[in-house]
């Protein structure tokens, strides 16, 4: 009886969250929390609860449980399916939702003057002379760096 209790308190109190979570526009976060919630109630109700004690007895509580169960599961993959649906759309045109397009961050935040250029054209770039037997790999890099004045 006690264990009951506690599992109907804690789906009351998770379909609260879920209410007030959709009330702030984040539906799928609120329909993953109230699928969460139901999960208790349905094991309560199907006798999962009291499964190690008694047979399981075939009573209406105990389907509609089994029903509440489905549902949690059916709110899981409904949401799982539009969130990939969503991740594919914005992979294939390039822009994410206004969230994600708002947290990237910037590409080299702490650029210096001189890699930003003054806007005018450089000269063209000079070929770099063949490397040595004994010179390192690392000519390339170095010009790279020398070029960006680092």
């Amino acid at each position: 009886m006690l264990a009951e209790t506690i599992c109907s308190a804690v789906s009351a109190a998770g379909l609260g969250i879920a209410a007030i979570t959709a009330y702030r526009k984040r539906f799928l976060t609120a329909t993953r929390i109230a699928a969460y919630s139901l999960v208790p109630l349905g094991l309560v109700m199907t006798g999962a609860i009291d499964w190690v004690a008694n047979l399981l007895t075939f009573s209406p509580t105990v389907w509609i449980g089994f029903g509440l169960l489905g549902l949690s599961w059916l709110l899981f993959s409904s949401v799982r399916a539009i969130e990939r649906r969503r991740a594919g759309r914005s992979e294939v045109t390039g822009a994410g939702s206004g969230r994600a397009a708002t947290s990237v961050a910037p590409a080299a935040p702490a650029a210096s003057a001189p890699s930003l250029g003054t806007g005018r054209p450089s000269a063209p770039a000079k070929p770099q002379r063949a490397a040595k037997a004994g010179e390192d790999d690392f000519s390339d890099i170095e010009a790279i760096l020398k070029k960006h004045g680092i």
